[in-house]
C-alpha cells in the first residue's frame, strides 16, 4: 500500500475547490451513522482527522451543506462534493474526506464509529469499532496508537 506523501493536494470532483494538507492525519475513520450513509450515498463515510494548522483551501470557496449547526459539513458549491467537516468544539482538526486527495491510496480506516447503525454487509479493516463515538478520553489513546503505526 502506498504511503501518504506530504504535502498532499486534492480537490472536489469538478476541480473548482482545491486543498492541501501538510500534516499527517491524527486518526483515520469510517462512520456508519445513517447521516453519513445518506450524505455519501454509500454504506459509510471515510475521514482523516487532519490538524487544522496542516489543512488549507488553496482555490475556491467551499459552502456549508448537510449539517449547518455547530458542526458543519463543507461542499463545493458547484459540483456539491462533500469535502470535509469541522466538528463542533474540536477546532484543532478537520475531518477531511480522504478521497478528495489526488492520491488517496494510502488511506485505511483505523476506527469505525456508529457501528450500531451500520448496514449488515458493510465491513472495513478498521482495528477499533465503536457503537457510537469514542469518548474524548478514548481519542487520546487512539491518536497515540495510530501515531505509533
Amino acid at each position: 500500500m502506498p504511503s501518504l506523501k506530504l504535502p498532499a493536494e486534492g480537490g472536489c470532483r469538478c476541480g473548482r475547490v482545491r486543498l492541501k494538507i501538510s500534516a499527517k492525519p491524527l486518526l483515520t475513520m469510517a462512520c456508519h451513522c445513517t447521516g453519513c450513509q445518506t450524505m455519501s450515498a454509500s454504506a459509510y463515510s471515510l475521514s482523516a482527522a487532519i490538524p487544522s494548522d496542516g489543512f488549507e483551501i488553496t482555490q475556491g470557496e467551499p459552502v456549508i451543506g448537510g449539517l449547518h449547526g455547530a458542526s458543519k459539513h463543507y461542499f463545493c458549491g458547484h459540483c456539491m462534493t462533500w469535502m470535509f467537516t469541522r466538528p463542533e468544539g474540536l477546532d484543532w482538526f478537520v475531518n477531511l474526506r480522504p478521497t478528495m486527495l489526488d492520491e488517496p491510496g494510502w488511506f485505511t480506516p483505523f476506527i469505525e464509529t456508529w457501528t450500531s447503525e451500520k448496514l449488515p454487509w458493510a465491513e472495513t479493516p478498521a482495528v477499533h469499532r465503536y457503537e457510537a463515538l469514542p469518548t474524548l478520553k478514548d481519542y487520546e489513546g487512539l491518536v497515540a496508537e495510530f501515531a505509533g503505526r
